[in-house]
């Protein structure tokens, strides 16, 4: 059957009506007339794979990875970049009024950067397939499947980095455990690469050898972990650089561990950090909440504007990473941290905290429920809300304007990860 696809979903996919059920087909695009074959059906809906196009869109490019449609890491790279950005627009336009029932009083314009070798952060699967196909497969997870991608690059990763996927399949082919080494974490840095060897066995003295011999080839270093994140420690070069990231617009350097979260794409991090910061709009003498502060990556540069912050996060580690970053780049009188579970926020919890004139938003993709429903009367006159979820983000937005009172002033994308289906946004809501 051939039908004719209408838009897409959330997730990238075709969408289209057949006998009065939704039909997602992966590799659709709007305006396209294509074939399809089901792999799962359901009462209202079933999932799809294409198989032929008929009549192609005007937005459809051929993909540059020879992996996509296999490897599960993207599934835009047949939708002009463009049309990626407006895609995941309207999603975000779509969930703030089918969710929230709110729309924006403006639209902010989208914030994107280079589409191609922008990842700094990733995390890739081994698999020992030496007894199947003579080789260590290392590289990401095929789409609905456990399986490990057979490749040899990866587009959005940078050049350097994509080019280690081969000799680190051969590496740990010669290696006592690699039957034992599930997986690499890659972490980049200003002046340094690293490469966490999540590994469940000991090293051997001859695994240590081939180690330091491949770092000293490609100019990396090896940091191991044998279980949770406290067990990452650097293996070699041990004088290597620390791990950091700039935001060079506000005089700021962040070091960080392998493992502590950081965004992914340090381009469109900047340049969201610039618009939080332009929405914020901190003064000196305001007193200022980051929540979900993470290592300080929003709560540094508002103290740097001169304002008294509070930086609020769960983990214990990140408070300690957040505390150093700020005495290291001389804040420390300006930014505070502490450490509280703002999943089970209440409004006496978040009045403890102090008055705040102003508050800044980042939460994981479960959104911030229970801080949003704990924000009282006397809230902060202006909130900026970093997303990386619409739907939660929708949401907390409903809460806020028609519980709480504000106005949803402006929302955009940042196309944090281009040829995903992920969208990062941001909105700023003010009470009159």
């Amino acid at each position: 059957m051939t039908v004719s696809i209408e838009s897409l979903d959330h997730e990238g996919r075709g969408i289209t009506h057949v006998d009065g059920k939704v039909i997602f087909i992966e590799g659709a695009l709007p305006g396209e007339k294509v074939t399809y074959s089901v792999y799962k059906k359901k009462p209202s809906y079933e999932m799809a794979t294409l198989r032929e196009v008929a009549h192609p869109s005007y937005m459809r490019v051929t993909p540059k990875c020879p992996h996509f449609g296999v490897c599960g890491g993207c599934s835009m790279q047949h939708l002009e970049e463009s049309g990626q950005v407006a895609v995941k627009q309207r999603v975000l336009e779509d969930d703030l009024w089918h969710i929230g029932k709110v729309r924006a009083q403006s639209i902010l314009p989208t914030i994107h950067g280079e589409a191609w070798g922008y990842r700094q952060r990733a995390r890739i699967s081994v698999k020992d397939m030496s007894r199947k196909k003579g080789k260590v497969l290392v590289g990401f997870h095929e789409r609905r499947s456990g399986f490990v991608v057979d490749m040899h690059r990866c587009e959005v990763l940078p050049p350097h980095i994509s080019a280690l996927i081969a000799p680190l399949g051969q590496l740990i082919g010669q290696l006592s455990i690699r039957e034992r080494l599930p997986q690499i974490e890659i972490a980049l840095g200003q002046d340094v690469n690293v490469l966490v060897l999540r590994i469940m066995d000991p090293l051997t003295p001859a695994d240590e050898d081939l180690l330091r011999a491949f770092a000293d080839q490609h100019k990396v270093q090896f940091w191991t972990q044998t279980k949770g994140p406290d067990t990452v420690h650097p293996f070699y070069p041990l004088d290597a650089p620390p791990l950091n990231y700039t935001l060079p617009e506000f005089g700021i350097t962040m070091p960080f561990k392998p493992t502590e979260f950081t965004q992914v794409n340090p381009v469109i991090n900047r340049l969201l950090v610039r618009r939080a910061l332009a929405l914020l709009d901190p003064q000196p003498g305001e007193r200022i909440a980051d929540l979900f502060c993470g290592l300080g990556n929003f709560t540094l540069p508002i103290a740097r504007r001169g304002a008294t912050v509070v930086g609020v996060e769960g983990s214990a580690a990140l408070v300690a990473r957040a505390i150093s970053n700020a005495e290291y780049n001389s804040l420390a009188h300006l930014a505070e941290f502490r450490q509280a579970d703002l999943f089970q926020a209440t409004p006496e919890s978040l009045a403890a905290l102090g008055h705040f004139d102003k508050m800044l938003i980042d939460p994981p993709r479960d959104g911030a429920a229970e801080v949003i429903q704990a924000i009282e009367a006397h809230g902060p006159k202006r909130i900026v809300y970093v997303s990386c979820n619409p739907a939660t983000l929708a949401r907390d937005a409903s809460q806020l304007v028609h519980i709480h009172g504000y106005t949803l002033k402006a929302a955009g994308v940042a196309n944090m990860f281009p040829h995903t289906a992920h969208v990062e946004s941001i909105a700023l809501f003010e009470k009159p």
